[in-house]
């Protein structure tokens, strides 16, 4: 067989790709890291948290979780969280490419691992509503990562959220995140009424912004809520 030549999506550095049979007729798609940046990822594997999904060395709650389930707003709001990666310095660089600079390309990158571990953990009849940016930050961006990410799934989408803060989760502290005051509403409560529905997000942190956009679905009239992230830092 013929060997193939492409370029990493992250380095541009030459892939020397085998064209087997399986290329050749689509059935295998052709790699679109190279293996170093490949290697620098790190899927979430083994015991993990079972609320939101941190990788742990035993499956019980970790401490965020626990806080937030004895915490009167945020109670059993979200039914649980999956994510695909570990946060990590390689991951930290390939976010701030994706989100900050423009580059949405690079949502390529997770597709063929991102809709596998979706439909590991979720049902394919679930509505996604991807967590929305401020009206300043998207005009400034032209893209919003996390409806990016939502429309690698192929899967019906809907955007009843809205957000009011615009101050950037990323400057709060920790402490900080899980004291804010909510920053969504429901534009549109019919959209919601009785859906079984997944958030989805590119990193969950504190888990902060999934439950409060969890809790304003589930006082519009959503079923379920659970939320799906490409990253758990």
């Amino acid at each position: 067989m013929m060997r193939n030549m492409g370029r990493c999506l992250y380095c541009f550095k030459s892939i020397d790709v085998r064209l087997t049979w399986r290329r050749l007729f689509f059935l295998e798609k052709d790699p679109v890291l190279c293996e170093e940046c490949s290697s620098k990822l790190n899927v979430i594997s083994g015991p993990i948290c079972p609320m939101c999904g941190r990788q742990s060395e035993k499956a019980e709650y970790c401490t965020d979780c626990a806080a937030w389930e004895k915490h009167p707003d945020y109670h059993g709001v979200i039914k649980k969280n999956r994510s695909v990666f570990q946060y990590n310095e390689f991951m930290k660089e390939v976010l701030a490419r994706f989100k900050f600079r423009g580059d949405a390309i690079l949502a390529q990158m997770f597709s063929e691992p991102f809709v596998k571990a979706f439909h590991h953990h979720f049902d394919k009849s679930m509505i996604l509503v991807p967590i929305p940016l401020g009206e300043e930050r998207l005009l400034e961006r032209g893209f919003n990562q996390a409806k990016l990410l939502a429309q690698l799934l192929q899967l019906p989408i809907i955007e009843p959220l809205r957000k009011t803060d615009k101050a950037k989760q990323s400057k709060k502290s920790r402490i900080d995140r899980m004291k804010t005051k909510n920053m969504f509403t429901v534009t549109d409560p019919k959209q919601v009424h009785g859906q079984h529905i997944v958030i989805i997000d590119d990193i969950y942190t504190t888990g902060a912004t999934v439950r409060q956009a969890a809790k304003q679905l589930m006082n519009a009239g959503a079923k379920s809520v659970e939320s799906f992230t490409l990253v758990r830092s």
